[in-house]
């Protein structure tokens, strides 16, 4: 992961080889990258991906090779994807994707996350968790009803398809889908507005949005860990993993 600091802060997924997988490493990385942002001398943070993808969630070799208990599946979840969507949401300044490709499974929480999400036209989201026998994690569960509502959770969730950034930004997973080209420039109207304003009151303005919402997604986080860490020993999961490292379709029972 790339770290680029100033009066926007840009972080950026730099594993082009793996379209920008995610792994535990990569998401205490995010963790650790959105720590420390202050409305006095940040204007706003950037995460975007380097290549084709944004993130294509989970790292597939990662799940086939992890060997751990129950409880430490529950600790490294909430720990690891439950730390991204906390440090998301807890962020003192305006959280901006700029989605230049594919978002699925964790790549797509963090743009329903994230307080502006612009994405590129080419662009896909998923909630591909189902294909490898997985429950939505990263607060999936516990932002995306409250973004698009729960019949397109539960479709996207359910099936695990992809959608175009078109229908991404029609229900609201994104703010808007733009041509490949003009997404820089998207994104820099956006931070040249927000440089405009006074990112303490902003600060406040979140806090204040996101309290009367409830604290309820803390909650949600804990639920979500917990079937998570059920979905681990699951015999679907085996078969979604074994299927993609084989190059084949699942055959879930």
């Amino acid at each position: 992961m790339h770290v680029d600091d100033g009066d926007v802060r840009t972080i950026t997924f730099d594993r082009p080889q793996s379209y920008n997988a995610m792994t535990g490493a990569v998401a205490r990385d995010l963790v650790e990258a959105m720590a420390g942002l202050d409305p006095a001398e940040h204007d706003a943070v950037v995460v975007t991906g380097e290549g084709d993808a944004f993130s294509s969630g989970g790292d597939i070799d990662a799940m086939a090779d992890r060997d751990e208990t129950a409880l430490e599946a529950h600790e490294r979840v909430q720990e690891t994807l439950g730390g991204v969507a906390e440090s998301i949401l807890e962020a003192p300044v305006p959280v901006i994707a700029r989605v230049n490709g594919d978002a699925v499974g964790a790549g797509m929480a963090i743009a329903a996350l994230a307080d502006f999400a612009y994405a590129a036209e080419s662009a896909r989201f998923g909630a591909s968790f189902v294909n490898v026998g997985l429950v939505p994690d990263a607060g999936t569960t516990a932002i995306l009803p409250r973004v698009i509502g729960l019949r397109k959770t539960k479709d996207l969730a359910f099936t695990g398809r992809l959608i175009p950034a078109s229908k991404a930004a029609e229900w609201d997973v994104i703010n808007e889908a733009v041509p490949d080209a003009d997404l820089d420039d998207r994104v820099d109207a956006l931070l040249s507005t927000l440089a405009e304003r006074p990112t303490e009151t902003i600060a406040l303005t979140k806090r204040a949005i996101h309290g009367n919402l409830g604290r309820s997604w803390r909650d949600g986080l804990e639920r979500e860990a917990h079937y998570q860490t059920l979905a681990y020993d699951t015999d679907a999961h085996a078969e979604g993993v074994a299927a993609f490292l084989e190059g084949r379709s699942p055959d879930f029972e």
